[in-house]
């Protein structure tokens, strides 16, 4: 019984430490995108005072901040920030074939996955915005709080090659960011996205590729094996097959990208040789032209 429980305490410890250090990494990403540049305060309804501006062409005198205004010749309107507050849910795919890395030096999939999705759940946050997850997990709300629970949900990992994407619980008129290698099902996919988008959801697909698969750099003899080590195939000539693999490759990402604009969302392919900062400004810039 022993060593049984001391594996179990191992196991769990190492489980655990997975969080802070997910959650500490994405909010270093997060703090490179400043705020002031990218954020999402801007003018509108509300109660909270943003800035001072001129006095326009179509403004109402009754808008005019009289105190400021009489410091000087001009005249100024005192502006309130946007505060409708918008929920936006996150899909990051748990799926084994998501723990793909071709190389030592390389993050997996998932790894690139979790953090950007997180860095991005982080700026929204910060920003106002009630974040969540699909399905009923993890409803959308604001705070720090919900950045620790965002970092310990998506953590988990699935046991299935291929998982299919979570389009339960969507909340009418939210936002969404769906992020996975997409190799599985693609029907599963359309499925998703249609159901998102009869719901007046729209969002941000971005899809994760290791360099390996993009380029397929096999020749001779190769063994391919899914990490979830239920499907393999052996070739004496892998070379012969990258032409092929590299249309069908095309296909689907053009298949997504349609995809994507059939139902108003954004489309985009990221690979883990690329800084994960490029796709955290992606991210977060397609999500702010979601806005409203």
């Amino acid at each position: 019984m022993t060593p049984d429980v001391t594996q179990l305490r191992s196991e769990a410890q190492r489980e655990a430490s997975r969080f802070p250090a997910l959650l500490a990494r994405a909010e270093q990403l997060a703090g490179t995108v400043l705020l002031g540049e990218h954020g999402r305060r801007r003018a509108g309804l509300g109660d909270d005072f943003w800035q001072y501006r001129p006095l326009r062409a179509g403004d109402s005198y009754r808008q005019i901040d009289w105190r400021r205004s009489g410091r000087g010749d001009e005249q100024f309107v005192r502006e309130r920030e946007w505060q409708v507050a918008q929920s936006v849910q996150l899909w990051v795919d748990p799926g084994a074939s998501m723990r793909f890395s071709s190389h030592k030096d390389l993050p997996t999939k998932a790894e690139r996955a979790r953090l950007v999705a997180l860095a991005a759940a982080i700026l929204l946050i910060r920003g106002g915005e009630r974040v969540g997850l699909t399905g009923w997990k993890l409803p959308p709300r604001r705070g720090d709080v919900q950045s620790l629970r965002l970092a310990e949900l998506l953590s988990d990992e699935g046991d299935a090659d291929y998982a299919e994407p979570e389009a339960r619980g969507m909340i009418p008129n939210a936002r969404a960011l769906f992020v996975s290698d997409f190799l599985g099902d693609i029907d599963a996919v359309e499925a998703a996205l249609t159901k998102a988008a009869d719901r007046g959801v729209r969002g941000v697909l971005c899809q994760v590729l290791d360099p390996a698969e993009e380029s397929f750099p096999y020749h001779g003899r190769t063994i391919f094996e899914s990490v979830g080590q239920t499907m393999a195939h052996e070739t004496l000539k892998a070379n012969e097959l990258r032409a092929r693999y590299l249309e069908r490759l095309a296909e689907r990402k053009a298949r997504l990208e349609a995809l994507c604009r059939l139902t108003g969302w954004h489309y985009q392919c990221h690979h883990t040789d690329q800084s994960a900062q490029s796709a955290l400004l992606w991210i977060y810039r397609a999500l702010d032209g979601e806005h409203g």
